[in-house]
């Protein structure tokens, strides 16, 4: 545990699932998940926040981790507006993803004419494009482009990280970075967008005091994702602003409380990813479990939830069988409009991330 006058506590929780995104293959196996514990700290000297007690030794990612979101249409117009960004500052010549996970973005890319490269050793496909190693030096390529989707998060020491990818990129280049924005937990009191899973969480000024100037930066997503654009050859260390000390707000621990007042209620969960799998958990040990879980994404179905063993199950299984005004728990507003027109009228609808 590092030293406490080096950092400020910030949040709590513990018997967190160490993979949020994990699916299994029985309830049983999914109550038995490994877990950790939360422990969000400032860092007095940098000012960036991460979870100090993260263990990197236990984060072995196969292929039971499922995380696609490129099922939903809303998440690809998503990633449609990422392409114009990416094609904007860094153009479509000589580009390299890092992590690039399943390769949807990057062949997304590819269609639009982009010559990209992916590196990410956990890669399952067999796109030529995709190289299953990691970028760092002796990688013998450069590009003119890195792009960096919500890989930062994830990464211990990212600083650290992003000088090593420096580094391998002959001294430079543009990069790409999105990740999720602790202003927007902040803001929404989204206690359950804290994952053991993110390591880290960042605000613009990290980014800004990262390197000193940004070429393009913004909000992304409904403003749940942060995005920058900025010269790798900029990168410094950054130092805390006491001016942008991390606020959370007052009761950001107070689970099940919504402006709405539906969150006590008894319903079911649309979104079987990290959002759901945190509330339906923090519902069970409130003593008010969830009745049922609903995901699109056909690899999540038939399969079980991290911590609760609740079975992910498509809609047409679950609404059928519910009663008119049964409330369902919307775990990301990006997506109430398409859930809405799926489930129609019948039901009533709790954004869990609005207030």
């Amino acid at each position: 545990m590092p030293d406490r006058a080096e950092y400020r506590l910030l949040y709590e929780q513990t018997q967190f699932p160490i993979f949020q995104n994990r699916m299994y293959a029985s309830a049983a196996q999914a109550r038995r998940c490994q877990r950790g514990d939360i422990r969000l700290v400032e860092d007095q000297r940098t000012g960036l926040v991460h979870n100090a007690a993260f263990r990197p030794d236990l984060m072995e990612y196969d292929e039971h981790y499922q995380n696609e979101q490129a099922v939903s249409a809303q998440f690809r117009a998503h990633l449609d507006a990422v392409a114009r960004i990416v094609e904007r500052n860094m153009g479509l010549d000589g580009l390299v993803e890092i992590g690039c996970g399943k390769g949807w973005f990057l062949d997304m890319l590819a269609q639009r004419g982009a010559r990209i490269t992916g590196f990410d050793p956990a890669y399952e496909g067999d796109s030529p494009r995709v190289q299953r190693a990691y970028f760092q030096p002796g990688v013998g390529m450069e590009g003119r482009g890195l792009i960096l989707r919500h890989v930062l998060e994830h990464v211990v020491n990212p600083v650290d990280f992003l000088f090593t990818l420096r580094e391998a990129n002959n001294g430079g280049g543009l990069i790409y970075i999105e990740v999720p924005c602790l202003d927007w937990i902040c803001e929404r009191h989204a206690w359950f967008d804290i994952f053991y899973e993110h390591v880290n969480y960042f605000r613009l000024g990290d980014f800004r005091r990262m390197f000193g100037e940004l070429i393009d930066c913004g909000h992304l997503f409904g403003g749940q994702y942060l995005y920058v654009v900025a010269d790798l050859a900029r990168l410094q260390n950054p130092v805390l602003d006491e001016a942008e000390r991390v606020v959370l707000p007052a009761g950001m621990g107070d689970i099940l409380v919504n402006a709405n007042g539906l969150e006590n209620a008894p319903g079911v969960v649309w979104g079987g990813a990290s959002k759901g799998v945190i509330f339906a958990m923090m519902r069970e040990r409130a003593g008010n479990p969830v009745q049922a879980v609903i995901d699109i994404n056909p690899a999540k179905q038939g399969r079980y939830l991290a911590a609760t063993g609740l079975k992910v199950q498509a809609p047409q299984e679950v609404l059928p069988g519910l009663e008119d005004g049964t409330v369902i728990f919307v775990m990301n507003s990006n997506y109430l409009e398409e859930i809405r027109a799926s489930a129609g009228p019948r039901f009533r609808y709790c954004v869990v991330d609005q207030r």
